[in-house]
């Protein structure tokens, strides 16, 4: 039910947002649709599963033709998918799909420049005993001059601090690639001592 109600809230965004006139009101309900959209698939996960846990990497791989569809209006981006993210709550599993989409989102939308030949943004994955660590990486044209992860006011940022400091518990950083582009590096805690916090 959680799903249906989600893909209704993101059909009237989507309606809302081919009535509006205004560019940046249209962009601003479209990324609202992609927000809601992503929880809807963690929901749909859950509605298969009998243990309240989801698989991430399938909610993932489900998600990427949506952001290769959006990479492909203005910059021809791919994204994809490496290692695995594995199992996690339904909780956490919510919260860490959308940081991983926003922060998908805030590569293709900042790290290439307009009319770039084909990027690639790489969704990289490792789980230990204590740990999954992601990597988002772009081979992009790298972060600007000065840029400082706490203080970059985009929404879409604020949304991922939020998430990574308040749901998931775990730390994030952005930093120049040694290959060149950028690494948004998200470490979060799994296990255990994790959910006994919770």
């Amino acid at each position: 039910r959680v799903k249906n109600n989600l893909q209704t809230v993101a059909a009237l965004l989507r309606l809302q947002a081919r009535r509006t006139n205004n560019a940046e009101g249209r962009e601003a309900l479209i990324e609202s649709v992609r927000r809601v959209s992503s929880i809807a698939l963690v929901h749909d996960a859950l509605s298969m599963s009998v243990d309240e846990e989801v698989n991430l990497d399938e909610v993932v791989d489900r998600i990427l033709p949506m952001m290769n569809d959006v990479a492909t209006v203005d910059t021809p981006v791919r994204v994809n998918r490496e290692g695995d993210l594995g199992v996690l709550d339904a909780d956490r599993a919510t919260a860490l799909v959308m940081v991983i989409t926003e922060l998908v989102q805030n590569a293709i939308e900042h790290g290439f420049d307009a009319g770039t030949q084909i990027g690639c943004v790489t969704i990289r994955a490792e789980r230990s005993a204590r740990w999954l660590d992601v990597v988002v990486h772009d081979d992009g044209r790298g972060l600007p001059d000065g840029f400082s992860l706490e203080k970059a006011d985009r929404l879409g940022l604020q949304i991922v601090r939020t998430l990574v400091s308040a749901e998931l518990d775990g730390s994030l950083g952005m930093h120049a690639a040694p290959s060149g582009g950028t690494d948004v590096v998200l470490r979060v805690p799994i296990g255990r001592r994790a959910r006994l916090a919770q």
